[in-house]
């Protein structure tokens, strides 16, 4: 039973962060940490999908995975295609919304945070970011969502060079959102 709600958990986690990124994020080229951000500013700047510039962002951090923390590899593989592939599905998708970025911040934050914490609950993660996070918050006992804020902030820093300032604030707002839905989807169950 407990393989069919993981498979569930990264099922559903990977749609919402798909819809959050590309239904909401996108629109505004609004950025987000982590890899998930880095796919964003490859996308942004290079025109890379997003799903396939974080797969090649969470390489190195699946390499050191492989060799010294062998079952977050094996448990966040599958959440890192997943979520990778979602996104890239639903690329093409158009709204039509016509939303203020801000709340488009927020629920593309939260739908982000959601999904992540999600599959974090069950342990899997889309990998990158979200695994170092995990990683260092068995290390240390420090909550994931808390690190997964502050790994976003620098990530949203250096995005600062492909977006505008207001366009920076405002992801800004979406960091904050994803780092508390994370931390409170987490928490419920543990």
């Amino acid at each position: 039973m407990i393989i069919m709600e993981r498979v569930a958990a990264v099922l559903a986690g990977s749609m919402l962060v798909g819809v959050g990124i590309n239904f909401f994020l996108i629109p505004y080229q609004l950025m987000d940490g982590g890899m998930i951000g880095i796919g964003l500013i490859f996308h942004y700047y290079i025109g890379l999908p997003t799903g396939l510039g974080i797969i090649l962002s969470s390489i190195p951090l699946y390499l050191y995975a492989w060799h010294f923390e062998k079952k977050l590899f094996l448990n966040s593989l599958h959440g890192l295609l997943f979520s990778s592939l979602c996104i890239d599905i639903f690329s093409d998708a158009i709204t039509g919304w016509n939303l203020p970025i801000y709340v488009s911040a927020v629920i593309g934050g939260a739908l982000i945070g959601l999904g992540i914490g999600l599959m974090l609950r069950y342990g899997t993660s889309t990998g990158g970011t979200d695994m170092l996070a995990q990683i260092i918050s068995r290390k240390s006992g420090i909550n994931v969502g808390l690190l997964i804020f502050f790994i976003d902030g620098c990530v949203l820093l250096f995005g600062l060079s492909v977006v505008d300032t207001s366009v920076f604030f405002y992801s800004f707002l979406t960091i904050i959102t994803v780092a508390m839905l994370t931390s409170v989807t987490v928490m419920r169950t543990t």
